[in-house]
């Protein structure tokens, strides 16, 4: 696999030794390698060619260089989002906004005004909602028939995890009274049988979603994938980690990788769902492998399969070691004697697995899967992982560093802000240590950062903040979600580049300042390092360079 990505990295669309080489300096340079600092960074078509001092990476240039004057600003390693979704980050953003709404009344409100705006849209979508915003954590079909009852509305929560349809769009799915939850999922019943309107987990990714998905067309991707890749450019994302990709999505990319559309690289896992039958859990490893060995260049490559072993704290779907406060538990969706058989299959084929595991319990299944594939499969180079880990215990840390699986967690997720319920669901001392991030790299494990977006803002700076401080992006006046976790700014940095662009196996193409990798990296408009923390909430991102061409760019620097 990767003697197949060197031989494509050599034919990258951007690769122009004709242009004259380019010199940057008058810049404080943070490399995320481990010389930390340089002074000029000097570029050779798509690839960086020197990074240290200035006078030697005159040398280096020589005397036709563009000089760019980068006028005392601070220059990073772009961002390389460690959890993402990339086309759904660009449909999000053109639905229905409930972040932060709070109440029923105001998402009402929101819904209400979107759907008088666009009388002619067939239905209504939404996203954003969080269960601390109901009474009770459910919301009810009868809350959204209350202010557009003539069509469908969909409304994706926050976390993505649970859908809420109106009375028009159970219809459309055709949920009912004798309508089936599948293993992991569940279509929540009032007291008389009906159907509250509320579907979670593998009931939504089977009976909704595929709807929903009928009525997108491909013009539609290729729109969202075009926002996204906007938003990443402003913003400073250069590389990021899909989950859960699919055929459409996945098509999307492929179109605009052709078309030298694509601006940030994208390493990609392919969903898995759980259907009860080796031999067709199976099947969609050996999909997977084809399609790695089918379609790989520097911009897009599928790299391992992402499987969903249980929900969300907020959802009360997340698998836990012990119940919530209120005495209710999930399972896993993915039993051990399930997964297992796939991970060790997806590790015999030299694909990464990423496993989604946010309970203790489902954490120590993916665990367990782990060690099956290691003692089946016996000694070799992985770098699978586990994504959010964000109930954990001291001894599961331990056991996922001793074994090399990597902690992939976003810390938007534990903005202070959106910790209400989380915390009110478990009730007890688990609240005490959630999101534990560095307890993961003191037992030796990697850490990488993300965002998770759409569940969460896609842009890295605010995550860095939430990182260094543990406060709140989004209203910083909040007291910080337990200050001890906190990671130093230049360590958070690393983790949400180089460490993730290691962690989907793209350390040979970006994530850090160093010759010979992609000179994909981001200006800053001040120096983030020695300025207070809270300035990360306004810092701008005036460039962003990928392969050595700018594609985002608001200040004209001085050139000579």
């Amino acid at each position: 696999m990767d003697d197949r990505h060197d031989r494509n990295d050599r034919h990258d669309r951007h690769d122009d030794v004709t242009t004259p080489p380019q010199l940057y300096l008058n810049a404080r340079f943070f490399t995320s390698d481990r010389r930390p600092w340089a002074e000029a960074l000097v570029v050779v078509g798509d690839r960086i060619a020197y990074v240290g001092d200035e006078a030697t990476a005159a040398r280096v240039a020589g005397a036709d260089a563009l000089v760019h004057d980068l006028d005392g600003a601070t220059v990073l390693p772009g961002f390389v989002d460690g959890h993402a979704h990339v086309v759904g980050t660009g449909s999000a953003a053109a639905q229905v906004d409930l972040w932060g709404a709070g109440s029923v009344e105001e998402i009402q409100r929101r819904i209400g005004a979107w759907a008088r705006e666009h009388p002619d849209a067939p239905r209504v979508l939404a996203t954003g909602w969080k269960h601390g915003d109901f009474p009770g954590g459910s919301p009810d079909r009868g809350m959204l028939d209350a202010v557009v009852a003539d069509r469908p509305v969909y409304a994706q929560a926050y976390d993505f995890h649970s859908i809420w349809l109106n009375t028009a769009a159970l219809d459309e799915v055709g949920i009912d009274g004798a309508t089936t939850s599948p293993p992991g999922g569940t279509v929540h019943r009032d007291a008389h049988g009906a159907a509250t309107g509320l579907v979670d987990e593998t009931a939504m990714h089977r009976l909704v979603w595929p709807v929903l998905d009928g009525f997108t067309t491909s013009a539609d991707r290729d729109r969202a994938l075009a926002v996204a890749l906007a938003a990443y450019a402003e913003s400073g994302v250069v590389g990021s980690t899909d989950m859960a990709l699919n055929e459409d999505d996945y098509a999307a990319m492929c179109r605009a990788d052709a078309a030298g559309a694509l601006t940030t690289r994208i390493g990609a896992f392919w969903r898995v769902q759980p259907t009860g039958d080796e031999a067709k859990n199976l099947a969609q490893v050996a999909r997977v492998v084809e399609l790695a060995a089918r379609h790989s260049t520097p911009f897009l490559r599928v790299t391992g399969i992402k499987v969903m072993v249980d929900g969300t704290v907020d959802g009360c779907t997340a698998s836990l070691g012990k119940p919530y406060v209120d005495g209710g538990n999930a399972d896993p969706i993915w039993s051990l004697a399930e997964l297992a058989p796939v991970v060790a299959a997806a590790d015999a084929a030299g694909l990464q697995v990423a496993m989604h595991a946010i309970g203790d319990e489902a954490i120590r299944v993916a665990i367990g899967a782990v060690e099956h594939a290691v003692t089946l499969n016996g000694p070799k180079e992985r770098r699978h992982r586990i994504e959010h880990l964000e109930v954990v215990t001291p001894e599961d840390i331990d056991r996922l560093a001793a074994l090399g699986i990597t902690a992939s967690m976003q810390p938007v997720h534990a903005d202070p802000a959106i910790q209400d319920n989380w915390r009110r669901v478990l009730g007890d001392e688990r609240v005490d240590r959630g999101f534990p991030w560095p307890e993961m790299t003191e037992a030796g494990a990697r850490l990488v950062l993300g965002t998770d977006s759409p569940t969460s803002p896609h842009a890295p700076l605010p995550n860095m903040f939430i990182a260094a401080t543990r406060r709140s992006a989004l209203d910083p006046s909040l007291p910080a979600n337990i200050a001890r976790y906190a990671l130093p700014l230049a360590e958070a940095i690393v983790h949400a580049t180089r460490d993730a662009a290691w962690a989907s196996r793209s350390e040979h193409l970006h994530g850090r300042l160093a010759e010979g990798l992609y000179a994909d990296f981001i200006v800053l408009d001040r120096d983030v390092f020695s300025r207070p923390l809270e300035e990360l909430l306004d810092t701008r991102v005036l460039r962003t360079v990928v392969g050595g061409r700018a594609v985002h760019d608001v200040r004209p620097e001085v050139e000579r």
